[in-house]
Order: C-alpha cells, then structure tokens, then sequence
C-alpha cells in the first residue's frame, strides 16, 4: 500500500527510534555511515539522499528555496523543478509517524512517502538535503545490477583466505578476493572479482567485474562481467558467459554429449535469454 505504509505499520516495532528507509534496489558509492553520523548529530527531522540526474521526470524530484532548504518534493514530474531526484534512501526521526498517519492514499492508491516528508516540510519540520556526488545506480534491471557489481568490486580491498586454495597451475591477479575453503585449480582469475566461500573454480577462466558467492561450481568455462549467485553450477560451456546473471542454485551446462544435440531448458518468467 505504498512506501510510507511501510513505515506506518512498523511504528510499534521502531517506536521512538530513529531509523533508516533504504529501498533495496539503490546501490551508493561509500554506504551512507557517514550520511548516519551526520543525522546523529544534528536535530534534523529528516534526510533525504538526492542525486543529480539527466532525465528528473523518472523521479521523485526536489525543489529548493533560496536559502538552500527543500520548497516542496514533486513526484514524476513533466516540467522538473530541478535535476535533483530522490534516490531511495531516508533518515527519520518519530515524527514521521504524524506525517504517515497525516497523508491520505494518492491516484494510484498508495502512501506516497514524498507526501510524507512533504506533510513534514509543510509543518516545519527539518528535512535536510543531502546532495550524493558519488556514483548511484538503481539496480531495477539487470544492465544497472551488473554495473553496480563492477562499481562495489572496484571499492574492495582484495583478501585471500588463509584457507582458500590456489594451486600452482592458476594465476591469480593482485585484484581477487578469494574466500574461505574457496579452491582455484588449473584456472585464470582477473579481478576486481570475488570467489565466495567454498566455491570451485577449476580449469576455468573468471575475468573482471565478476561475482560469485558461496558453494559456486565453474568448471571448464569462461565468465566475464557476470554474477553467480550461491550454489549455482556452470560447467562445460565452449563459448564465453559474460554479462550474464545466474541465480541460486542454477544449473548450466553443456549438452554436446547428448544425443541428439539440442538447446534445453528451463526459463523463468520476463527472462532474456542469448544463444
């Protein structure tokens, strides 16, 4: 029933608390530790994250008085006050539960949480707005996923295990994060990647901008630019997997010893798949 629904039934659970609203799909170069210090310390209201963007009428988006303080947040506008939009990411005191208690439900049925910290902006409450330099990426699609895996490898400082296993026929580049019990035999490793827990990487090349999380098994194959998601299986593919998401538990090989020869599979739902 709308984001500040989703404040509204959490009020017993956060009570007076001060707390974060972070929708998932939002990756932010840096976190925000810094952004709840800054919260923490001063008798802010609110937060709001806002981010310079080419096309605002996608957005929430803010317009801002002169002294540099919020004026009113439009929501998917035609004629954008600014390029300034709302990335998803929210810092609130208790007095946001008058303001979700306050708004009544939008067009489209929902409460709206730009109503929300509008009703605050209209009540003089503080809403401070925190302008993000970084990079942003809202993760909504897999194009944007897989570019914001490259953004948060390029910011790990890279580590191997204690307990990872590398033999001496791999070669692994100063850029790779291997971790715990993960094993590399006879294979190729470029990084910034990341070798999760347990994986197997074995006879395989892995290249750049790559993930692959815990109890991953790759055998003769090249990836490239992919995330593998954990317990998922790739095995004996002759041409190279790149730009490519493989989720949980996943299984894709290589059918060339099957009689006769064919593509088979197994497509979930809105899949895009290239042969």
């Amino acid at each position: 029933d709308g984001l500040a629904h989703a404040v509204k039934i959490a009020e017993d659970f956060l009570q007076d608390d001060p707390f974060v609203m972070f929708l998932g799909d939002n990756a932010i170069e840096g976190g925000i530790s810094k952004l709840i210090e800054d919260f923490d310390k001063n008798d802010w209201n609110s937060q709001i994250v806002l981010k310079r963007v080419e096309d605002p009428t996608s957005y929430g988006v803010a317009s801002f008085n002169d002294d540099g303080s919020i004026e009113y947040l439009v929501e998917k506008p035609e004629n954008p006050p600014s390029n300034l939009a709302l990335v998803g990411i929210y810092m609130f005191d208790h007095n946001v539960f008058k303001a979700v208690n306050a708004i009544k439900p939008s067009d489209r049925g929902e409460l709206e949480i730009t109503e929300a910290i509008q009703w605050l902006i209209d009540n003089d409450y503080t809403v401070f707005p925190h302008v993000h330099e970084g990079w942003w990426v809202d993760t909504g699609k897999a194009p944007d996923l897989l570019e914001a895996n490259s953004y948060v490898l390029s910011e790990l400082i890279p580590l191997v295990a204690e307990s990872a296993t590398i033999d001496e026929a791999s070669t692994v580049d100063a850029r790779v994060t291997v971790q715990e019990g993960a094993k590399i035999i006879n294979s190729v490793v470029r990084g910034p990647t990341v070798i999760g827990k347990n994986a197997v990487i074995e006879n395989s090349y892995i290249g750049p901008f790559t993930s692959i999380y815990h109890d991953v098994t790759v055998k003769n194959c090249e990836i490239e630019r992919s995330i593998l998601l954990e317990a998922s299986t790739v095995k004996d593919i002759d041409v190279m997997l790149r730009d490519s998401l493989i989720g949980r538990h996943a299984k894709v090989r290589s059918n060339r010893d099957m009689k006769p020869r064919g593509v088979v599979m197994n497509i979930a739902d809105n899949s895009t798949l290239w042969i």
